[in-house]
């Protein structure tokens, strides 16, 4: 777990200075660098010999779930793309340098043959698998529906929603009984802007596929859930996800006054993928900094 830090004084409160980047973009060129865990996070051996591959791996949410599941004991295999490449490398040698399984897989997942080759990969070097962590996500405001494109439209879907789906279902002839899926949901699911139509009727999909599949797999002992987070400082809102101006007061609107840090909400991702959460199945759960959006 993250260590005894007054967290809610202590981390970064809006407002942020500017900075557009080209999509997907980098953690490490945000100002502030958010916190994923990399000293924060302290293990206690929750999934020990555990196997996980994570989407989304190099950076905001994804980056801080592969960094907790590492201290906890799992082998740990991430997929990104490869413009990511430089953030990806930073995650991976962090954690072999800790002596952990780190394996990475560059690659677009909105291609259904990569999403099967990713599987088939993370499986063979990993030697199994126990936890599918579907994380990785597009997001790009649109101001209206009229300037919303069909290729937008189509990526933004064929990242969230088919995605999950062509790994879950290349993942399945490899899970066995206690093995755990989760999805990376949003609260936009519930609430959804304006300006992210495109976006919150992905992470909608995601809470049906989670429910509907939870149902589906629990006669296999399979359990599957979803996280839902708020308003998280990632590289997922400078690079397009939100327009600069609402970048520079990301999360001031939160009752905590601040947006969460990705370190903040892996400890919910390895809660669900323990085995102390054995009879957890179906389930959303949110963490937003207070609006009790859920």
């Amino acid at each position: 777990m993250s260590d005894n830090v007054n967290h809610s004084q202590h981390y970064p409160r809006p407002p942020f200075p500017k900075q557009p980047q080209t999509p997907p973009g980098l953690a490490s060129e945000m100002k502030p660098i958010p916190d994923h865990g990399e000293t924060s996070y302290k293990g206690s051996g929750r999934l020990l010999s555990k196997k996980a591959l994570i989407t989304g791996g190099d950076s905001g949410i994804g980056r801080a779930v592969a960094i907790a599941f590492a201290r906890e004991g799992a082998d740990v295999a991430i997929n990104y793309l490869p413009e990511e490449e430089s953030d990806a490398e930073t995650v991976i040698e962090l954690i072999r340098a800790e002596g952990g399984k780190a394996i990475p897989i560059p690659g677009d997942i909105r291609d259904e043959a990569f999403c099967g080759a990713l599987v088939e990969k993370a499986v063979q070097e990993l030697g199994g698998l126990d936890i599918l962590v579907n994380n990785a996500g597009r997001q790009q405001y649109c101001e209206s529906i009229e300037d919303l494109t069909t290729d937008a439209f189509d990526a933004t879907f064929k990242t969230n929603v088919y995605a999950p789906f062509w790994i879950t279902k290349a993942a399945l002839r490899h899970l066995q009984a206690n093995a755990v899926i989760i999805n990376t949901s949003s609260v936009q699911a519930f609430k959804p802007s304006a300006i992210l139509l495109d976006y919150a009727q992905t992470k909608a999909c995601l809470v049906a596929f989670t429910k509907a599949l939870a149902k589906q797999l629990g006669p296999k002992g399979i359990r599957v859930n979803a996280v839902a987070p708020g308003p998280y400082w990632t590289v997922l809102q400078s690079s397009g996800g939100q327009p600069e101006e609402k970048v520079q007061q990301f999360g001031a609107d939160a009752p905590l006054g601040r947006p969460g840090q990705p370190v903040e909400i892996a400890p919910l991702y390895v809660t669900l993928a323990s085995d102390a959460c054995s009879y957890t199945s179906g389930q959303v759960w949110c963490s937003d900094g207070g609006t009790g959006t859920l």
